[in-house]
């Protein structure tokens, strides 16, 4: 299948490329640009210089659509809204990876992302890329909206808890970490290396908008979940989250029990790990893979529920996600071009 990348000189672009390269479905690459047209994207990524030789081209919707059968959207919020129903006419396949079509209500979208929603219609065509809890409905779907990073980390860490009714709805903290790459290429005073080196920050105080993506989801699996506390960190690494979940039981438990849910819940699922009891994921343990490994205990002195959830954001938080998803949308093995083991150390 021919591929085009829209937003391929940010850091999603860019890994989507590194991984499509090698991908056995892949016939060609396209990439689009919105402002570094006929430069190579070794200009812009010099490890990509062996890899893919063509130039960046025009973003256009209309050739773009008449060129690729799949489109990857790399983009900052506002440019999926805008292209997406343009490219799905045309019968290419469409994976946005921006938050453009996550949320389904678009008054929740505006006051969150502070712009304009993308159009209803849109929004109800757009299934939810989560692959291990949504596989049913992306094997039917033409567009696909890839989690957010923190999302993928904290809804696979909750998903066999809630679904299983084992915790309190309204006791769920997430207290999340992230690396820099999350923030994008362009430069800020936030990831400027003398103001991040050596530093620990606490950002989007109640205000990330993630929230809502992660409420939505918890709010179909429990009804009674309407609300979460959700805070990131930015720490001085590049790659990696890190989302330490804690939550109120239902009952008394054993830490047995949990890992056992967790192990049945996730048994097919080539790229969900279990860590062993004592055990807990590091973020260097799944770097540039499409692992998310989790680690599980039971407090029962304060009845609390801890998960560890850890991946790459960049990979299982973006581009590998979607390729996984581009995957179960054509009917093949989820893993092909995705069989990576972290790099370590």
């Amino acid at each position: 299948m021919k591929i085009g990348i829209i937003g391929a000189t940010g850091y999603g672009g860019a890994d989507l490329l590194r991984l499509l390269w090698q991908h056995p479905k892949v016939s060609e690459i396209i990439t689009y640009t919105s402002s570094q047209q006929d430069l190579h994207i070794h200009e812009s990524y010099p490890h990509l210089i062996s890899i893919y030789e063509q130039k960046l081209e025009e973003l256009n919707a209309d050739k773009i659509a008449e060129d690729v059968d799949v489109v990857f959207l790399a983009t900052p919020p506002g440019v999926s809204s805008e292209l997406s129903a343009t490219l799905a006419r045309s019968g290419a396949q469409v994976i946005d990876l921006s938050g453009d079509l996550r949320l389904a209500n678009p008054a929740i979208y505006e006051a969150w992302y502070k712009r304009r929603s993308a159009p209803v219609e849109l929004l109800n065509k757009a299934v939810y890329g989560l692959t291990e809890l949504n596989r049913d409905q992306i094997r039917q779907a033409k567009i696909i909206s890839n989690p957010g990073c923190y999302p993928t980390a904290t809804l696979l860490g909750l998903a066999p808890l809630i679904k299983a009714q084992l915790v309190e709805p309204e006791s769920i903290i997430i207290d999340a970490k992230s690396g820099t790459s999350g923030a994008g290429r362009s430069p800020s005073l936030m990831t400027h290396f003398s103001e991040m080196n050596e530093n620990f920050k606490a950002y989007q105080v109640n205000t990330h908008k993630h929230v809502p993506e992660i409420e939505q989801v918890l709010h179909s699996w429990n009804e009674q979940i309407d609300t979460v506390t959700f805070q990131p960190h930015l720490v001085p690494m590049v790659r990696g989250i890190m989302a330490t979940i804690y939550a109120k039981s239902t009952k008394p438990l054993t830490e047995d029990y949990l890992r056992k849910l967790y192990q049945t819940s996730y048994q097919e699922d080539r790229f969900v790990r279990i860590r062993p009891s004592g055990l807990y994921p590091a973020t260097k343990e799944v770097y540039g893979s499409n692992f998310c490994d989790i680690g599980i205990t039971y407090d029962e002195r304060t009845g609390r529920i801890t998960i560890v959830s850890v991946i790459d954001n960049v990979v299982k938080g973006a581009s590998g996600q979607a390729i996984q998803n581009w995957n179960v949308m054509n009917g093949w093995d989820e893993s092909t071009g995705l069989n990576v083991a972290p790099t370590y150390p």
